[in-house]
């Protein structure tokens, strides 16, 4: 898991039938002091975030785990919404 923010959404009219009434956000990886790192991503929501929250997101296989057994297309998901920035030890 890595730590992002929530920078946009994506409007995506065209896509998969199992997407329906998923969520899309533009996320902004985050090093140890909470500074940008990298480049923006997509990221699938499975927790209902929202535009200037911090979260966590993963990557890869274990991003379709949130979606119970669905066949879900994601390789990008946010898992978790973190409180505050003050929950974060930066190091």
């Amino acid at each position: 898991m890595q730590i992002a923010r929530v920078i946009g959404t994506v409007v995506a009219t065209v896509k998969n039938e199992t997407l329906a009434g998923r969520k899309f956000l533009i996320v902004q990886t985050l090093d140890a002091d909470l500074k940008p790192k990298g480049s923006p991503t997509i990221a699938l929501d499975a927790v209902g975030a929202g535009e200037g929250e911090l979260v966590f997101w993963c990557r890869g296989k274990e991003a379709s785990f949130p979606f119970k057994r669905d066949d879900t297309p994601t390789d990008c998901t946010i898992v978790g919404i973190i409180d505050s920035d003050a929950h974060v030890f930066q190091g």
